[in-house]
């Protein structure tokens, strides 16, 4: 891949990628460094990756790989010297957009406290359950894809996100949430 293919790659998946490392991370700085470490990682083999492959697997595929192994490393210091403040990553909310539609600020408020509890449920998914949700509704991939980037039976994934969906449910009927 050449310097300005890597760069048109860039513009044309890098909010996509940013959006799903935020996600993962549950927390935008934390997201906007796994962003930069994934894009680091591309730029150093980029060489050797081919424009006409799914680049965009292969940068979700790396950003989850260097999630986990960060999250490795922070565990193992962790049983090593604990640290509370270390442990609370507070959920930042995305910013919805009203699509140019005249809104009532108060519609914006409910909306977006609506989106956040949303969020806060899927990020306390389990790992397994929660990664899959975020390739499949927020990166916009396809099952196939999905399965691919975690190395698993398409079957599988589709197990999971069912299983994801059906945990989701019962939490927000547990908490009286009815749509």
């Amino acid at each position: 891949m050449s310097h300005d293919e890597f760069e048109r790659f860039v513009l044309k998946f890098g909010k996509d990628i940013l959006r799903f490392c935020r996600m993962t991370a549950g927390d935008a700085e934390d997201g906007d460094e796994l962003y930069q470490d994934t894009m680091l990682k591309l730029l150093e083999k980029k060489k050797r990756l081919d424009s006409v492959q799914n680049t965009k697997s292969y940068a979700l595929s790396a950003s989850i790989y260097l999630w986990k192994n960060k999250k490795k490393k922070y565990a193992n210091r962790m049983r090593l010297v604990p640290m509370n403040s270390l442990d609370e990553m507070a959920d930042e909310g995305f910013e919805v957009s009203d699509h140019g539609n005249e809104v009532s600020p108060e519609y914006i408020v409910l909306q977006r406290n609506e989106v956040d509890m949303i969020q806060r449920l899927v990020a306390s998914l389990p790992e397994k359950y929660r990664i899959p949700i975020y390739l499949y509704y927020s990166a916009g991939m396809q099952i196939n894809e999905v399965s691919e980037i975690l190395g698993l039976p398409e079957g599988t994934v589709k197990s999971r996100i069912r299983r994801a969906k059906q945990q989701l449910k019962e939490k927000l009927e547990a908490i009286g949430y009815d749509r």
